[in-house]
């Protein structure tokens, strides 16, 4: 049983599955347990369905969540794309999914978190001096 990741080579493909409302990120088959960690505090429900019985192995996806509306859906997916992208994944939305502002607000975002520590001041990193006394 393949997937949309394996089949398009990427690391994750965020698409919306045919004749329905749902949105998917799914990932290779077996891939590693950071990025689906990624995937889940990104805001995607991990789902997984395991074979009967001992033999075969246990597919893992996501899906933006249910109750979300369509704009949300596809909010959520192009939120995800740049966090993604810093963490060195190869990542497939299509046009459909894409919103621009909430990608430029997400990029915004994933600038300002790293830039943070190295804008402390050095007061704020310096040790505290000791007083004889």
């Amino acid at each position: 049983m393949g997937n949309r990741a394996d089949d398009e080579g990427t690391d994750v493909e965020i698409y919306r599955k045919p004749l329905t409302d749902t949105v998917h990120a799914d990932t290779p088959t077996g891939a590693p347990e950071q990025l689906l960690a990624l995937l889940d505090r990104l805001g995607f429900e991990r789902k997984t369905v395991s074979p009967a019985g001992t033999a075969g192995q246990t597919y893992a996806w996501h899906e933006a969540p249910s109750h979300l509306s369509e704009d949300e859906k596809r909010r959520l997916a192009t939120r995800a794309v740049p966090p993604l992208l810093a963490a060195g994944y190869v990542v497939h939305i299509p046009d459909y999914l894409f919103d621009q502002a909430a990608y430029l607000s997400a990029a915004d975002e994933l600038r300002t978190q790293r830039a943070a520590p190295a804008t402390a001041s050095p007061a704020a990193t310096a040790r505290p001096r000791r007083t004889r006394g």
